[in-house]
């Protein structure tokens, strides 16, 4: 099938003076709407809107393309709905690339009723059906994919690999993932290995579908695939999911699956000494800043996270000194910007104090302002980061950084 897309190596990091030979790179990833250079972070626009944002002040603080979730746009509006609109860039008035997920997630978070376990202790007892205190499940998963209930409404749905590529071509996105079942670490090894069998059976599916897919809607832009890489916390499964999916074929690959952000650099590294180097690699459900030194450092090179717009609607915001909560008090008369060093529309023109009395008189503004500048700090941290690889000071950036950052 004709490829639009493309990705390019231009820069690679050098070796630390006696570490382990450093993965990470610096590339281009071409769309048929736009290109991305990485490394990049990718805003998550979870319904086809970064919460409490517009898009055009998405395309002004710097983000390069924007995440949306196939699962909650199935159910609302509808993928048809998205493509009658002209697909996710239109419907949203996003001129750039678009990401969708393939739904897998929810198979975790639905199937334990909404408990997102991402780590365990020695004492954890495992399970092969883990399910939240006091919750029903959503969600069961079968070798052909998964019936959900709908949090919506309550009514019955079905998703398989072919539905998730069915969803996911008519909501346009430049790049989609292959549908996944994404585990806990509460599950055992026993039924990790199972899992990821069935990912597995579940890639050639979706690689199957979408040709055929892509074929049928010709007339369409080409729209990248990318594998899922799952297998927890075990070194053997990672690598043997990437190797059994690094030589199908997909335009790139996302790393998911639940860890232990301790362990984080270390899987990322497995992970990516399997799969091919010539194509990208999506970190999925990263976005902290500790967190994206250690992933790019090991070879990812895109990451996406809610997490910088919905902690900001509870006041929490980054500067370069660390994370603090805004509307705390002795924020009240703090008349000087979240963060002097940072060049957001937010800090140009909004105090701390400003902020903090927005929160407390529950003014929609504030989530607005929060977040404006919790994403323009994200995207800029990683343009930086991308800037420290070609200029070979990434190590002295990341010791400066991380250094003032975690100071408190």
């Amino acid at each position: 099938m004709p490829r639009e897309m493309n990705f390019e190596i231009v820069n690679r990091l050098a070796p630390e003076l006696g570490a382990a030979e450093p993965l990470g790179r610096v590339g281009v990833i071409t769309t048929p709407h736009g290109q991305i250079h990485t490394p990049a972070f990718i805003p998550v626009g979870t319904k086809a809107t970064v919460k409490a944002v517009l898009p055009e002040s998405m395309r002004d603080l710097g983000a390069q393309a924007i995440l949306s979730n196939a699962y909650h746009l199935y159910l609302q509006p509808g993928s048809n709905i998205v493509e009658e609109a002209g697909g996710l860039g239109a419907f949203m008035n996003w001129p750039g690339p678009t990401f969708t997920d393939s739904g897998g997630f929810q198979v975790l978070s639905l199937g334990v009723g909404f408990k997102k376990v991402l780590a365990m202790t020695a004492e954890t007892v495992q399970s092969d059906d883990v399910i939240a205190e006091g919750r029903d499940r959503l969600a069961h998963v079968d070798d052909d994919g998964v019936t959900f209930k709908s949090h919506l409404d309550g009514s019955m749905h079905r998703f398989t690999p072919e539905i998730s590529m069915r969803v996911q071509h008519e909501i346009g996105a430049d790049i989609m993932f292959a549908f996944d079942e994404c585990t806990t670490l509460l599950n055992t090894r026993e039924y990790q290995e199972c899992s990821l069998d069935r990912t597995y059976a579940w890639a050639i599916r979706c690689i199957s579908e979408h040709a055929r897919l892509t074929t049928e809607r010709s007339n369409k832009p080409y729209q990248a695939l990318f594998g899922v890489i799952q297998g927890a916390q075990y070194e053997d499964l990672r690598r043997k999911a990437a190797r059994d999916l690094g030589v199908l074929d997909f335009d790139g690959f996302g790393i998911g699956g639940a860890l232990d952000k301790g362990q984080l650099g270390t899987i990322v590294r497995w992970v990516n000494e399997e799969l091919p180097v010539n194509k990208p690699r999506h970190l999925l459900g990263i976005g902290e800043p500790d967190d994206l030194f250690t992933a790019i450092e090991n070879g990812a090179d895109t990451f996406d996270c809610v997490a910088a717009s919905r902690v900001a609607r509870n006041g929490a915001v980054y500067s370069r000194s660390g994370r603090f909560t805004v509307s705390n008090s002795k924020h009240r008369r703090v008349f000087a910007p979240i963060d002097e060093e940072c060049d957001c529309y937010t800090c140009a023109n909004y105090t701390q104090a400003y902020l903090h009395h927005l929160f407390k008189g529950k003014e929609i503004l504030s989530s607005m302002l929060a977040t404006i500048h919790n994403e323009r700090f994200i995207v800029r941290l990683v343009e930086d980061i991308r800037g420290s690889i070609v200029t070979n000071d990434f190590y002295e950036f990341k010791a400066d950084f991380l250094g003032r950052f975690r100071a408190k």
